[in-house]
């Protein structure tokens, strides 16, 4: 930190009147926003790889030289373990779209608008950006080859494949990933392969538009650092498929063309039903990525939310080996077998229970509540210090569960400023192992209670989760419960981080 501050000094010639720290976002680069004494701000980086660091500063130089979005690198240091780039602002295309997600894919005119020039955008760094770039300097290897494509094809096999105990012949498994990565690596052509093309690394600036000289949004590209000479469709299959986004098929068509039509300024396109052929096989190997990701960091490091996150995976690999297809017959019988496995079946959940319910009345079952609709689920994190949540459906609350005799984070420095929300916090928890202990148990009394109250047709139940200050081990323990139960029973959630300031509702789904 000393270190980054002595940079910033020699560029600007004057102390920063402020460092804080940014939210960490899972990666062993830690950045920082420093203001000066008028409040520009500039962005600081401290990394423990130079190599990684020397791969974004040439990438950002040569892309900023090109004009495009991207941000200016200010200053570096001789070991190029620091460096300082402009400042992009605080709203990503995550944040801004964020409503349409949480409501399920249903996106507003505005938030189209905004992954549409994003889409456009995209093909500026893939195509005008590789012009004259040196691959050489890429990080950690130059090029998408077919070791890059084994590598994740066998992280898969060994990390998820294996261990749900599912019967294969490796032979005939290792042929067909031959050839899918012999499918995958060639017919590309030369474009640049940003590689972590997602919303969250996506900045928006407000810019003037020359025709209207009025501000609007413009997409700015950060976090490339792992770019390099590759296939473009892989981009395209990371960002449009992507599972947390849940686009629409036809939201996710009209990308599509917004993109064909911006990259054929560039190459020369195959026709779009062989461009749309080859994007199918980008889309299915990214699937086989993920799932060899979540099963290494559930399976094998038991963390919660990865092992939640399994089944959508398996949603989307059952609705694309449905599509057909893929010209990997064994490869194809297995996955299928696989998603046919017990532990990946949907659970019949009484979605309309509620109109099941014993009408008649002074039956034991029936309340006031019955038969009036589905069941709404509130999930609290509070402070004990400023008190329970009060509970305003009348009901009387529900449980409260004490985190405070887990390990707390909020005891050492680093994660003063963060919250049961961002990932540092998140695997200081997981990794500690308390409150994964804490929520076994959670997560029984909650799964028969909900269940309970599913089939009486009750309307409303809270869970309250307090610790000493509502920041760190009360929002990490609401957070998964509210994601464990909307995912386990598909009703509608409530997630209220009371000292966080945060409301948001995971819409009920069928």
């Amino acid at each position: 930190m000393e270190q980054l501050t002595e940079l910033y000094r020699v560029w600007k010639g004057s102390e920063p009147a402020k460092v804080e720290k940014l939210p960490g976002a899972g990666s062993n680069r830690c950045y920082y926003r420093l203001t000066d004494a008028e409040g520009q701000t500039v962005i600081g980086c401290v990394g423990t790889s130079s190599e990684e660091n020397h791969a974004f500063v040439y990438l950002s130089r040569h892309f900023y030289g090109l004009g495009l979005p991207v941000p200016q690198v200010l200053a570096v240091s001789d070991d190029e373990s620091r460096y300082l780039q402009s400042d992009l602002g605080q709203v990503s295309l995550f944040d801004a779209i964020r409503k349409g997600r949480e409501a399920g894919g249903q996106y507003d005119d505005e938030e189209v608008e905004l992954l549409r020039r994003t889409i456009r955008a995209l093909p500026d760094v893939q195509f005008r950006g590789a012009k004259g770039l040196d691959f050489a300097n890429c990080y950690p290897q130059p090029e998408f080859d077919t070791e890059n494509v084994f590598f994740d094809l066998n992280y898969f096999k060994y990390c998820f494949l294996k261990a749900t105990n599912l019967d294969f012949h490796e032979l005939r498994l290792e042929a067909d990933f031959r050839s899918l990565a012999r499918d995958l690596t060639e017919g590309w052509g030369e474009s640049f392969l940003y590689r972590d093309f997602q919303a969250r690394n996506v900045m928006l600036v407000n810019t003037i538009d020359p025709s209207s000289l009025t501000p609007h949004p413009s997409p700015f590209f950060i976090d490339f650092q792992g770019g390099r000479r590759g296939p473009f469709y892989y981009d395209l299959a990371s960002f449009l498929w992507q599972a947390s986004a849940r686009y629409p098929d036809s939201l996710r068509r009209e990308l599509l063309d917004e993109y064909y039509q911006a990259a054929a300024q560039y190459t020369q396109l195959p026709s779009r039903e062989e461009f749309d052929s080859r994007l199918h096989l980008f889309v299915f190997f990214r699937i086989l990525q993920v799932l060899g990701a979540y099963g290494f960091r559930g399976y094998f490091e038991r963390k919660q939310h990865f092992i939640d996150s399994i089944p959508p995976a398996i949603d989307n690999l059952r609705a694309l080996l449905a599509e057909g297809n893929l010209p990997y017959p064994y490869l194809v019988d297995v996955l299928r077998r696989l998603t046919e496995l017990p532990r990946f079946q949907k659970k019949e959940t009484p979605k309309a229970v509620h109109q099941l319910a014993p009408q008649s009345v002074g039956s034991a079952t029936v309340s006031k509540y019955d038969g009036k609709g589905p069941l709404v689920v509130r999930v609290y994190s509070f402070s004990y210090k400023k008190g329970i949540p009060a509970d305003e459906s009348g009901n009387g609350g529900g449980y409260v569960f004490d985190c405070r005799s887990t390990h707390n984070p909020g005891r050492y420095e680093p994660y003063k400023q963060l919250t049961g929300l961002d990932e540092p916090v998140i695997r200081f928890l997981e990794d500690d192992g308390e409150i994964l202990t804490f929520l076994e148990s959670v997560y029984k009394l909650a799964d028969a209670h909900v269940e309970r109250y599913i089939k009486r047709g009750f309307t409303s139940l809270m869970f309250c989760f307090g610790c000493t200050g509502g920041q760190h081990r009360s929002v990490y323990s609401a957070q998964h419960l509210a994601e464990h139960i909307h995912e386990k029973y598909g009703i509608e959630v409530h997630i209220i981080h009371r000292e966080q300031n945060i409301d948001k509702v995971l819409p009920q789904h069928h």
